[in-house]
């Protein structure tokens, strides 16, 4: 019962639009928007910095606090199940975010609503990957790619930090960071066909173009 309240939980604060409700704030309906995406970067596009960036982080502390919240109250209560819940807490999370029941079960590609996840285990392979994104982004103007190449680098670091005895990261964990790292990949497919089609829109571009 206690792993049902916990999935139940995660994904209901998960599956909050918070793109979708900010940009009605403002007038706009998101979904009719650029990509149609309710994340941060579409946000971005539509509304600007400010509001993209409040997006951005709203889906990131709705990421964050629900598992750390899952984490803090089995491990004071409940500790020999504290493992199992927290590692439930993230994909439950995350789902909410991918395929929210406020939005018919669509929603975002889960990048900054995971990277939030993914903090309250391995806080430093997310730090690293943030560090990774900015770079990419940088250098590339593609928020796609970066996120991307962030998403695939998370397992590896955390990999590379447990195996050098850094931090402690369970099997199961870097598993499931492996798996979560492949699905905001295939959330990205459609930004992948753009990436190689070359019509995938860039930052850089537009800041020339401006």
């Amino acid at each position: 019962m206690l792993y049902l309240v916990t999935i139940g939980f995660c994904y209901l604060c998960g599956s909050i639009p918070f793109g979708l409700i900010l940009a009605k704030a403002n007038g706009v309906d998101i979904r009719k928007h650029g990509s149609g995406n309710i994340g941060a970067t579409n946000v971005l596009r539509t509304l600007g910095k400010k509001w993209g960036y409040a997006c951005f982080t709203l889906d990131f502390l709705k990421g964050l606090l629900p598992v750390l919240i899952i984490s803090i109250f089995f491990n004071k209560n409940y500790p020999e199940l504290a493992d199992f819940a927290t590692i439930i807490a993230l994909p439950a999370t995350i789902s909410g975010h991918i395929f929210s029941i406020f939005l018919k079960f669509k929603g975002g590609k889960g990048v900054a609503t995971g990277a939030g996840a993914v903090m309250a285990i391995c806080p430093p392979a997310v730090s690293l990957a943030l560090v990774i994104w900015f770079i990419c982004f940088k250098m590339t103007g593609y928020v796609s790619l970066a996120s991307i190449i962030a998403a695939i680098f998370v397992p590896i670091i955390a990999i590379a930090l447990s195996s050098t005895q850094i931090i402690e990261v369970s099997q199961a964990q870097l598993i499931l960071l492996t798996i979560l790292a492949t699905l905001v990949t295939y959330m990205h497919r459609s930004n992948i066909k753009r990436l190689w089609n070359g019509t995938e829109s860039c930052f850089k571009k537009k800041e020339k173009q401006s």
